[in-house]
């Protein structure tokens, strides 16, 4: 498997080649996608905003994810990483957005959301595709695989396949 480096850097390529723009929408990475993409020089040509909103507050203020939602399936959930890469492309313009919620640890599991659940959305204009993982080993490696994870999917979106297969 290619590092978050390589992953990056080939997610950048694929970006500069359509002269398009990608978001983040990060809550248990805390910025860690965000991090990754800027890790390569020149970035500034594909990405020029992201959003850490690691309380349900901040994720409805900042990217309009309707408070009902934390109430009816929670943070961690299909619809609401799906809501949360739609207002981070509202708010930021970009064409591609990942946005990434989940149960990171070494707290917060539950018996239906065990430590490792992650959610992961992938947003291509009005295209949208999520996915649930569960993800092994501690804070530090759930948060890593989950990085790995959204880069991966969006090398494949922007390459015009399915983020969520394979």
């Amino acid at each position: 498997m290619s590092s978050i480096t390589d992953l990056a850097a080939r997610l950048g390529a694929a970006l500069r080649s359509q002269s398009a723009q990608v978001t983040t929408a990060e809550s248990c990475t805390g910025g860690g996608i965000a991090e990754a993409i800027t890790r390569i020089a020149g970035s500034s040509a594909w990405f020029e905003a992201g959003f850490v909103t690691y309380s349900n507050s901040q994720k409805t203020r900042q990217l309009q994810v309707p408070e009902h939602l934390f109430v009816d399936v929670g943070a961690v959930s299909r619809e609401v990483v799906e809501a949360m890469a739609r207002g981070a492309q509202q708010a930021s313009a970009a064409r591609y957005a990942v946005a990434v919620s989940g149960v990171a640890g070494p707290g917060g599991g539950s018996p239906e959301k065990p430590l490792g659940t992650v959610w992961l959305a992938w947003a291509c204009g009005d295209q949208k595709f999520a996915r649930c993982f569960h993800f092994g080993g501690d804070r530090q490696a759930v948060r890593e695989q989950s990085v790995e994870a959204a880069l991966v999917g969006l090398i494949k979106l922007v390459s015009g396949e399915n983020p969520i297969e394979g």
